[in-house]
């Protein structure tokens, strides 16, 4: 038994408009499955697949009160990539965001609803991750986050260290998932979350119980009678189990 990342869940004021910043950042397309509901994939995408962890906006009542720790890392496969990137994304809405960086050669932005994200120099590592090269959580213990979350899906655990963890497909393709050691963790990353979701065939109400085992909590996120489940981890990240398809 094992689940699969899918997407990342955005929480927003204008799903609509989110979700077309987010289709033009990435090159990808957009689609809804109801009002609300903006699903960002890339063209001609055959849903799930871990070559590609999807965008889900969601529009919701008060964004503002939603606090998550995830954020996304983009790719660049040059300096003038990066250079051009950055550039067209602060075209597209985004703006220059100070998270005490300081000198480093990567460019934070926010996006039009204030959501953190970063814009990475080239590194050889995500030369092969499509868009997204990373999907990052901020934690207090990478080692911890790296039991739990290599037990709770089917990827590979490629690095653990003190200060972060790295997993990815264990097919080898797609992104990373990666946490990565914060010192304040209130820190205000953004409105993004992790959505897992059943191999199909297996159970959902099984493979709750099995992350509850490996230590995860129920997590009331204001969800009501949803037909999926809204868990967090060890540290609180909260995350949501879909029904399988």
């Amino acid at each position: 038994m094992a689940l699969q990342l899918v997407q990342v869940n955005f929480k927003a004021r204008d799903d609509a408009a989110l979700g077309r910043f987010w289709a033009e950042a990435l090159g990808w397309g957009v689609s809804s499955e109801g009002p609300g509901v903006t699903n960002v994939e890339p063209v001609g995408f055959v849903w799930p697949d871990p070559v590609a962890v999807c965008v889900d906006v969601v529009t919701v009542p008060d964004p503002d009160t939603i606090n998550y720790r995830a954020h996304l890392d983009l790719a660049t496969t040059s300096a003038a990539h990066q250079t051009e990137l950055v550039a067209r994304l602060k075209e597209l809405g985004a703006t220059p965001a100070d998270v005490g960086q300081g000198d480093v050669p990567w460019t934070a932005l926010a996006d039009p609803e204030g959501n953190l994200f970063r814009v990475l120099e080239p590194r050889s590592i995500y030369r092969d991750t499509g868009p997204i090269a990373a999907v990052v959580v901020n934690c207090a213990d990478p080692r911890a986050m790296a039991r739990f979350w290599s037990e709770a899906m089917d990827w590979t655990l490629h690095e653990v260290t003190d200060d972060h963890a790295r997993l990815r497909s264990a097919k080898g393709v797609g992104p990373y998932l990666e946490f990565l050691r914060t010192p304040v963790l209130k820190t205000v990353c953004g409105r993004v979350h992790l959505d897992l979701m059943p191999y199909p065939g297996d159970d959902q109400a099984a493979e709750v119980a099995r992350l509850r085992a490996l230590g995860a909590t129920d997590a009331d996120v204001g969800q009501g009678d949803v037909p999926w489940v809204c868990l967090a981890d060890s540290e609180g990240n909260e995350f949501c189990v879909l029904a399988p398809r």
